[in-house]
């Protein structure tokens, strides 16, 4: 474009403008919400962890379960670490190289930098999106293995020849359980 035309075109530049800037805005936006949610995740999965270390768990599907509570932490790690998002020019770029340029010219070279840096943040939003996600399906995958596995253990419990035979207290319900006789004391 000749810059007679890009002053022409000077009110579409700033809507323009103004569009992508909007866009960049919700993109930020939208990346601090799922570093919210991937922080909240790495919480859940601590405290998942936590609880099944105070049980008795069967002890195959327990390792499986903390083996996806790792792999949940790592990818929410992960997530998180990513690129920080990126704006466009820094202040004292845009100063330096725009001051003297129109208006049209500074709206126009603004909104293809802008175009960029949304295209990069893109990719990468998309990155943070998918670990996010599989991290989520990775605790829910421990979670379903935690509560599998104590309900086989707590199972298993009261499964022995005591309570088969009859002789346990509770496979008899109407048993009479013998006590010792009060002993009476002289005095």
């Amino acid at each position: 474009m000749t810059p007679d035309e890009l002053e022409q075109q000077a009110e579409t530049l700033d809507l323009i403008n103004a569009e992508l800037t909007a866009r960049l805005n919700r993109q930020a936006d939208s990346d601090a919400k799922i570093d919210t949610k991937t922080v909240t995740l790495i919480g859940y999965a601590v405290v998942a962890a936590s609880f099944l270390a105070t049980r008795h768990p069967q002890a195959i599907l327990a390792s499986l379960s903390y083996g996806f509570y790792a792999v949940a932490v790592l990818l929410c790690l992960r997530a998180y670490a990513l690129a920080r998002h990126r704006d466009v020019p820094a202040p004292r770029a845009l100063f330096n190289r725009y001051a003297a340029q129109s208006k049209s010219v500074t709206l126009a070279a603004l909104a293809a930098q802008r175009v960029k840096a949304f295209e990069a943040n893109a990719r990468q939003h998309e990155r943070k999106s998918w670990l996010w996600r599989a991290s989520l399906v990775s605790l829910v995958l421990g979670v379903t293995l935690m509560i599998v596995s104590i309900v086989v253990q707590t199972g298993q419990h009261g499964t022995g020849t005591a309570a088969r035979s009859g002789t346990h207290p509770a496979a008899n319900p109407t048993a009479v359980i013998p006590t010792r006789p009060a002993q009476s004391g002289s005095s």
